[in-house]
């Protein structure tokens, strides 16, 4: 199998690789039917040097490649035609943007498959970035409160060379006894806590968290059992929850009036009902003052209203003025400070990419190799200019 890894593309450009100089060496070494070559980048966090130095190929054309891999979606004018292509391409929700994309994939019988839906027998997610989107989502939710109370100023993590140098801004920390509410058990929510327990947050119980005082910062980590409820229902029934997410309410609202900071970690999709609305956020007593939305769905009937839209790692700060429904300028009394950036990794390219690349080598890689793999397929969604089975409700989205 040759590999080719492909630039990045996309606008604003994303610095992240799938596989790193080092594990492309390794894959060479372990597999003796592997082949990797990279498209030379002036912008990737690991440069064309580092590359050639583990002893990979540096070349424009990739055209004698078998599998093609990258991070971020490929414009549609440079797909190679009848190729298999690895991506995350954002199409399974009908994403409006990318639908000329999948259009191409289909014009020119590629092979598409998407990192998002390579999953477990237990349909559990094999590989993502999701961890490091919640380390660094929360260390901008902690940047915001500085920022906003004028106690501390942590640089930005871009500015970091890696992870262990962000470390060291932690000793500027000094932060007010709010309370921080985070939402979500998985990848994104748990990258979130392991920031907040290294910096020394006291991490308490939900019930606690609404009823006690502490003159302490503190925070909460809340599971779905914490924030929905089934009218008649004494316990909460994690089966019947996802079979039947909208017959569920939100219980999050007593939350948002002890609350001065809510971290959004949890995937959310439109069966599923809002933490609160917009009228809740305008009542006097809805006492969050920095929400930062990791999750970052933008649409009229979000989980969170205010994310009006993405921020940028360059501006990642916006108000929301809970009165007016509409952006104003951040770090008002009367207004919440909101982080929204959607691409969150990319602030630590360099260690989301080792800890994503081993993950793609361990538990990906592996499966290709097969001459069947069902993980494989389940997470192909086109293959000779058709929809794969999974993915045939796409038919509508890709249709002039």
């Amino acid at each position: 199998m040759k590999i080719g890894i492909l630039r990045e593309e996309k606008t604003p450009e994303d610095n992240r690789v799938p596989l790193t100089p080092s594990q492309c060496r390794t894959l060479m070494e372990e597999y003796s039917n592997i082949w990797v070559a990279v498209q030379p980048s002036a912008t990737r966090c690991y440069t064309d040097d580092e590359y050639r130095y583990q002893g990979v190929a540096v070349r424009e054309n990739l055209t004698d490649c078998d599998l093609l891999i990258g991070v971020k979606e490929i414009p549609p004018q440079l797909l190679i035609p009848e190729k298999t292509y690895m991506i995350f391409s954002h199409t399974i929700k009908k994403q409006q943007h990318n639908r000329k994309l999948l259009r191409a994939v289909l014009e020119k019988k590629i092979r598409l498959i998407d990192y998002e839906c390579l999953t477990d027998e237990k349909g559990k997610r094999i590989i993502a970035f999701g961890r490091w989107a919640g380390i660094v989502g929360a260390y901008n939710t902690v940047r915001t409160i500085g920022l906003r109370t004028g106690r501390f100023d942590l640089a930005p993590m871009y500015l970091c060379h890696n992870f262990a140098e962000a470390q060291k801004e932690l000793a500027k920390l000094d932060l007010p006894p709010w309370k921080i509410v985070l939402s979500g058990d998985g990848r994104v929510s748990e990258g979130a806590a392991f920031l907040l327990d290294m910096m020394k947050i006291r991490k308490v119980d939900p019930h606690s968290f609404v009823y006690k005082e502490f003159d302490e910062v503190v925070y909460t980590q809340l599971h779905s059992k914490d924030m929905f409820y089934r009218q008649g229902h004494e316990e909460f029934d994690v089966k019947d929850y996802h079979a039947y997410p909208d017959a569920y309410h939100s219980s999050f609202y007593p939350f948002t009036k002890v609350a001065d900071v809510f971290i959004n970690g949890i995937y959310w999709d439109k069966r599923i009902p809002v933490f609160f609305n917009r009228e809740q956020m305008a009542e006097k007593d809805f006492k969050i003052k920095v929400i930062g939305d990791i999750t970052c769905d933008i649409s009229p009937d979000a989980s969170v209203p205010s994310t009006l839209f993405a921020s940028t790692i360059a501006e990642p700060i916006f108000g929301y003025d809970p009165q007016t429904g509409t952006q104003c300028p951040p770090f008002q009394e009367n207004c919440i400070d909101v982080m929204s950036i959607d691409n969150l990794p990319n602030e630590l390219p360099r260690d989301a990419s080792e800890d994503f690349g081993n993950m793609l080598m361990s538990r990906v890689i592996p499966r290709l190799l097969k001459e069947w793999s069902t993980t494989i397929n389940k997470a192909t969604i086109a293959v000779d200019g058709q929809l794969n089975e999974p993915y045939k409700y796409l038919e509508d989205y890709v249709k002039d």
